[in-house]
């Protein structure tokens, strides 16, 4: 039988970046109650290069609100700080510059991002964090287990490799500027205003700022928590909104959102910190009255 090629990367590429977003509800408690199911449902690495429990804990360690996007404590910020920046070669920070468009992000980005993160995680393997460990061993089967299906499948390795590639690069695309340097913390997190392929995609993510102040409530009840009251949202984040992605592809597919070092945290040189490797912690505050509407 004649392999479909687009289909053989297309249709995993899709799937490889809903399942992370899957992904990430599962972490915040969902689709089901147990967190063992939860755990189940997440197991398989689609995506096949991010450990879940590595996942799962540098996700809630970013949701400590009062650090979102210190280039320290948050695992999940893009900032560096600005000794660190001033310290690296010329074409280090070209990258780093690159990386901060969109265009950038979507090529490169994948490859920067786990850089990084891969990078903090070995470091903190070698000084015997067992908990970094115990998460990258837990990630083998769970890339054996998907390896085995496509190796069985007509479908090439290499072209399943690929698509697991652009599906992390979709995501990039929703990573992209959820979050900004901002002096309030709520003025952090961005709400696109978007109802399109990418919202559904991203299991309504793009409402980010309704989805932090609200992270047990289920993906398909954001929208209506939303738009029940918009001007509430948009003024606990302080306006940070685009209209859809389409703008957020206009305004900075080549023009970077902002700068690599953080133009607001850790401007002056500070003492060597201790890796980011984060244990879980609890949840920001949530609005119980809002989420049971």
């Amino acid at each position: 039988m004649e392999r479909d090629s687009s289909a053989c990367v297309t249709c995993p590429f899709a799937i490889a970046a809903q399942h992370s977003s899957l992904q990430h509800k599962a972490i915040h408690g969902h689709p089901f109650s147990a967190p063992m199911l939860n755990a189940a449902l997440a197991f398989p690495a689609l995506a096949q290069f991010v450990p879940y429990q590595r996942f799962r804990d540098t996700h809630l360690a970013h949701h400590q609100d009062a650090t979102l996007t210190d280039p320290y404590d948050d695992p999940e910020s893009h900032y560096l700080a600005r000794g660190d920046w001033d310290g690296l070669p010329g074409w280090l920070r070209l990258v780093l510059d690159t990386n901060n468009t969109l265009v950038g992000r979507l090529f490169i980005g994948p490859i920067v991002g786990q850089t990084v993160w891969m990078g903090a995680d070995w470091r903190a393997a070698r000084s015997g964090n067992r908990r970094v460990i115990h998460g990258w061993l837990m990630h083998l089967p769970a890339v054996a287990m998907v390896v085995a299906v496509v190796l069985l499948s007509p479908m090439p390795l290499t072209a399943y490799l690929g698509a697991s590639y652009l599906g992390l690069s979709l995501l990039k695309i929703r990573r992209f500027l959820e979050h900004q340097a901002h002096e309030k913390a709520r003025g952090r997190t961005v709400v696109i205003d978007d109802r399109r392929a990418l919202a559904l995609l991203f299991l309504s993510n793009n409402l980010h700022a309704v989805h932090d102040l609200h992270p047990r409530v289920p993906w398909y009840r954001l929208p209506e928590l939303y738009r029940a009251d918009p001007q509430r949202h948009l003024s606990l984040n302080e306006g940070y909104r685009y209209p859809s992605y389409a703008e957020i592809f206009a305004r900075h597919l080549l023009q970077a959102k902002d700068p690599v070092p953080h133009p607001l945290l850790r401007l002056e040189p500070s003492v060597a910190v201790a890796e980011a490797v984060h244990p879980v912690g609890p949840l920001i505050t949530h609005d119980p009255a809002l989420e049971a509407r």
